[in-house]
């Protein structure tokens, strides 16, 4: 995709309220945005990489490994969530894999390159970490209320399917 394309992409994402068009347009600079083809392994659990992946198009299933070759999806991101924080922010590995539903669009950043703008632009650097913690924050909730909900539905059926 052209920079205008990544421009347009991230724009409309969580990760870029209250930036400026300026440092939106500093962020697609260093951001490579591709559509996955279905099925498509974003990453692995069990993997470390540095990468911020913005969901700006389609979904994503968070699975995890469950033994026996089987996996089980925990949940499902949307448009305008964020994939890798943890691994981004402190290196740590990915604790599920994330798989492609459809064809969704990704804008993908390194840690080394978004560093790099400290120097030159601290506010912008600040305001990205805010949002990730903001959509980070958003996630969790969803799935706290997703466990919340089967929970409440296995207790009222006393443990039947």
């Amino acid at each position: 995709m052209a920079d205008s394309e990544n421009f347009s992409d991230l724009r409309s994402s969580r990760l870029t309220e209250g930036l400026s068009d300026e440092q939106v347009d500093r962020l697609s600079g260093i951001s490579h945005c591709r559509r996955l083809r279905d099925n498509e392994q974003l990453f692995q659990e069990g993997e470390t990489s540095d990468a911020l992946c913005v969901i700006t198009s389609g979904r994503l299933a968070v699975t995890r490994n469950v033994g026996g070759g089987e996996e089980v999806t925990l949940h499902v991101l949307q448009a305008g969530d964020l994939a890798g924080e943890m691994g981004f922010v402190g290196g740590r590995p990915h604790s599920a894999s994330l798989r492609a539903i459809g064809e969704p669009t990704v804008c993908t950043f390194n840690r080394h390159d978004f560093e790099a703008l400290i120097d030159s632009d601290p506010w912008l650097v600040y305001r990205v970490m805010q949002n990730i913690v903001k959509v980070g924050h958003s996630i969790l909730n969803r799935m706290n209320a997703q466990f919340v909900e089967m929970s409440n539905y296995i207790s009222h059926q006393h443990g039947r399917y």
